[in-house]
């Protein structure tokens, strides 16, 4: 299977929110570009980034502080190219709309519809004028098209988001931000073993994905994320809302 090659010229500005863990902290270890700054934004300290920016994202109060880190760093800045990835996320609460904790539910619409697209908007904002090729990846799932009860306020975030990365890169056109959404499919992290560990009447389907894990068929994290950062090299539309699992000239290997 045909895998494509990164270039690796030049410096790379490189924003990546929930590198604190799972695919956050997988692209933040494989960044294929050399001399990069890496700058991690989550709530728990990373051990991989260069540098650290402590936000909780699902509260508003702290988005300012990312928008001002966004355009303190690439002032000046003078290399090849400006990455964000939006990877911070929860499936929490897991469980029937009505049924589970208010301030819960609250966190998680905030945290996984509202914030990517205000941080999307502020990182935007900031690179208007930078010369470098400048990229934003969201991350989405497949929850954004199917039916999962038990996990309404995930799938309605990430059909938002995948309507955001469609409509604004439209509007950032072919000479503009790079403005991608990437489904990474089913993958070995955290939000796997939380949904493993719920119950039926919380969450009808958790079985689909026990068997998933007990055949073997989660994607590695590391796997994962160097496919995304191959995505960047290649010309898809702006806008373009991916999954891995349907483009075969990317895919990650099999789980072995």
């Amino acid at each position: 299977m045909r895998r494509m090659e990164v270039t690796n010229q030049g410096a790379a500005l490189i924003f990546v929110t929930g590198a604190s863990g799972g695919i956050g902290r997988a692209l933040a270890a494989t960044v294929p570009w050399s001399r990069s700054r890496v700058i991690g934004i989550s709530r728990r300290q990373d051990s991989i980034s260069t540098e650290h920016i402590a936000a909780d994202l699902s509260d508003p109060s702290q988005w300012p502080k990312v928008g001002a880190a966004f355009r303190e760093a690439v002032a000046g800045f003078s290399g090849d190219r400006v990455v964000f990835v939006q990877a911070a996320g929860t499936i929490q609460p897991i469980g029937f709309v009505g049924n589970v904790d208010t301030r819960g539910y609250q966190e998680n619409v905030l945290l996984n519809s509202a914030a990517p697209q205000v941080l999307g908007h502020l990182f935007i904002e900031a690179v208007q004028d930078v010369a470098a090729t400048r990229h934003l990846v969201m991350l989405t799932s497949g929850a954004a098209k199917s039916i999962y009860p038990g996990w309404a306020t995930y799938g309605a975030a990430k059909a938002g988001v995948d309507q955001w990365v469609r409509d604004t890169g439209a509007e950032q056109g072919q000479d503009g931000v790079q403005v991608l959404a990437v489904a990474p499919g089913t993958v070995n992290t955290e939000m796997q073993t939380q949904l493993r560990a719920t119950t039926p009447e919380e969450f009808p389907m958790r079985q689909k994905f026990i068997d998933l894990h007990r055949d073997g068929k989660l994607s590695d994290p590391a796997d994962v994320a160097r496919t995304i950062w191959q995505l960047l090299d290649v010309p898809y539309d702006n806008g373009s809302v991916l999954d891995l699992r349907q483009l075969p000239e990317v895919r990650t290997p099999a789980p072995a």
